[in-house]
């Protein structure tokens, strides 16, 4: 006999009905009796799986609403409570007359009745716009609301680049739209405290007229092939992108102000207002998108009293505020201004010490016209912190220093050329601008300048020319910068506002070396570096150059400080010295296209060998200085009304309040 079988063995079935038609009696009481007996028919197991994916569901609403509530938070760059803090309107020029009209027909500057809105300049700054532009701009101020939330939904579908500032010249697509021949121009005017602007401002002169022509070429080629981009390059007729920002455009904005330039500054000003989107993926440098864009827009804020200026400025400061979020409080040298993410240079942690100190001026005057702290507090922390530290000699400091530990780094080698420089300028300058009230400001520049005549300071053969070298442990070495000749325009200033006589004479002699250092080349450009020599029994010119040293960037700084000795002294010597470096800007770095370029050879005028390239502080900071050099003018950006930032944007000093 066989055995029985075994049992079969037991299974359990789940079966689920999904009916996708009405119910078999049409009653809705049993479509809900039939989905709950589902529910209960499922296993323990499957009803976790659906509520946990229904939970995550939820969550990721969540989120997705904070994010973008956050966004818009951004876009909108401030808080109601920062509105209500708003202080009132800025100092204004005048608009700007068209460089070539009848001063007879030009209108008059008298002081108008206050707008209705106001935003805050130093006190006893505060002038009206003209008539005939207030009411198209009351007319447009809906509109430009509107359009920085339209800006807000562009920028999220923006196209993501990477650009990097360490000098990588990427081409983007030429894609630019060209510019409209239309905008608003608002209005403007200086302090009355201080020598205001005159009523019936005179006509620009010869030499200021041929600035003008200057300008408007390199303007003309920059238009033309590089609308809206960073950098022309005129030789190839193309562009470069650093920070794919306009910088070009907004570094020129104040020039195209102070030259009279409407239509120019019009046609900007639409570009700003409907292209300019700070919401991308890219990399910029704190120190110079700071200076150039930030500086810039305030400056265009001040001079013209457009409030899109300012709100431009306010958006892209809080996109530079994560830099300073280090160990050290002392700010990485560069952040993404679209995701906040800031990081200091591939190959080190250290930041420049000119980088770090040479924000304030711009973070400062951020914070004064928006009421909101941060952003000064943030800039006046590094100050503190560089004025504590260890390692200065008699005032000098270091190039570098460390994000991590706060600590300046690569000890012993001190300059006031590149990585050094302008962290000498803004002690002095941030003591202007607050109205000379911060004493620690001006004691470690009154040290610093003790310490450049003890350690730095030497004199040339044969002709005795007194320059500026640099000293590496112990070891003096002859080698100045062109970027020095900031200085002989810097001890001027100081002294104008009271500080030593003798500062003036350094100045003098400083300024005399500098014009040596382009009247002794064959185009009459100054070499990016020369070396002094001092052996007073060679045949050497006092003047050496290296061949790698021999290029010219268009580099502002010794029309900055011919224009500072020129509006302080009245001496027309220093007049004639712009003139002879204006006239070899046009006949060796003209491009008959359009646009100005760079050379790399200042000792050879049969072939300066251009290369293509128009940095963007030649429209914003050259051209300006030698404009406002021909000027006879003293009120015309009155330097008791005015500090420059080291882009060349004019702000302004802050007046004390009124009493009374």
């Amino acid at each position: 006999m066989y055995p029985p079988p075994p049992p079969a063995p037991h299974r359990d079935f789940i079966s689920v009905t999904l009916s996708l038609g009405q119910s078999y009696d049409g009653s809705k009481s049993w479509r809900r009796r039939s989905c709950w007996r589902k529910w209960k028919q499922l296993s323990r197991l499957q009803r976790n799986v659906i509520l946990f994916f229904l939970t995550f569901l939820v969550l990721c609403g969540l989120l997705s609403y904070i994010s973008v509530a956050d966004q818009w938070r951004a876009v909108d760059g401030r808080s109601a409570e920062e509105r209500k803090a708003r202080p009132a309107d800025p100092p204004v020029l005048p608009a700007p007359q068209k460089a070539d009209a009848n001063p007879e027909n030009s209108p008059g500057l008298l002081p108008q009745k206050p707008q209705r809105h106001f935003r805050r300049g130093p006190p006893n700054l505060q002038i009206r716009a003209p008539d005939k532009d207030s009411k198209d701009r009351r007319q447009d101020d809906t509109r430009r609301r509107d359009e920085v939330v339209g800006d807000a939904r562009q920028e999220d579908s923006t196209q993501r680049t990477v650009v990097s500032w360490r000098g990588a010249v990427i081409e983007p697509e030429q894609g630019t739209e060209p510019p409209s021949r239309k905008a608003e121009g608002p209005p403007t005017k200086p302090s009355s405290q201080a020598p205001g602007i005159q009523n019936q401002p005179a006509s620009p002169n010869e030499r200021q007229r041929a600035v003008i022509d200057a300008f408007r070429h390199a303007w003309t080629g920059y238009r033309k092939f590089a609308w809206g981009h960073d950098e022309l390059k005129p030789v190839s007729r193309s562009f470069s992108e650093w920070f794919g920002l306009g910088l070009t455009l907004i570094d020129a904005l104040d020039t195209m102000w102070i030259l009279g330039l409407k239509k120019e500054f019009e046609e900007a000003r639409k570009w700003v207002s409907k292209k300019l989107r700070f919401q991308k993926d890219v990399d910029v440098n704190l120190f110079e998108s700071t200076i150039r864009i930030l500086g810039g827009l305030l400056s265009a804020y001040h001079l013209s009293g457009d409030d899109l200026f300012l709100r431009k400025a306010e958006d892209f400061g809080n996109r530079l505020l994560p830099a300073f979020q280090t160990p050290s409080r002392i700010p990485y040298s560069d952040v993404n201004i679209g995701t906040g993410a800031a990081h200091p240079p591939r190959w080190t942690s250290d930041s420049t010490v000119a980088e770090v100190t040479s924000i304030q001026l711009e973070f400062r005057e951020l914070s004064r016209l928006t009421g909101s702290k941060k952003f000064q507090e943030a800039a006046e922390e590094v100050t503190r912190r560089v004025h504590s530290l260890s390692g200065k000699k008699d005032g000098l400091v270091p190039m570098f220093i460390n994000t991590h530990s706060g600590l300046f780094t690569h000890m012993g080698v001190f300059t006031l050329g590149a990585r050094a420089d302008s962290y000498y300028e803004y002690l002095l300058k941030q003591w202007i601008q607050g109205g000379k009230k911060e004493t620690q400001l001006l004691e470690d520049y009154l040290e610093a300048v003790e310490g450049i005549k003890r350690h730095l300071l030497r004199r040339s053969e044969p002709r005795k020319l007194t320059f500026v070298g640099e000293l590496a442990h112990g070891r003096f070495s002859a080698k100045m910068d062109h970027l020095v000749c900031f200085l002989p325009g810097t001890l001027a200033l100081g002294a104008h506002h009271g500080l030593p006589a003798d500062h003036m004479e350094l100045a003098r002699a400083l300024m005399d070396t500098c014009y040596q250092m382009n009247r002794q080349m064959e185009t009459g450009l100054s070499p990016e570096i020369v070396h002094f020599n001092l052996y007073p029994q060679s045949d050497r010119k006092d003047v050496q150059v290296k061949p790698a040293d021999r290029h010219n960037l268009l580099r502002p700084e010794t029309v900055e400080s011919l224009f500072y000795l020129h509006r302080l002294t009245g001496e027309r010597k220093y007049q004639d010295w712009g003139w002879e470096i204006l006239q070899s800007f046009n006949k060796y770095t003209r491009v008959p296209s359009g646009g100005y370029s760079s050379i790399s050879n200042v000792q050879d005028p049969l072939n300066p060998q251009p290369r293509d390239k128009m940095e963007s502080f030649f429209l914003g900071e050259t051209l300006k200085y030698l404009y406002l050099l021909f000027s006879d003018d003293p009120a015309l950006l009155s330097l008791d009304a005015y500090v420059f930032n080291t882009e060349a944007h004019p702000l302004p000093i802050w007046a004390p309040p009124r009493v009374g």
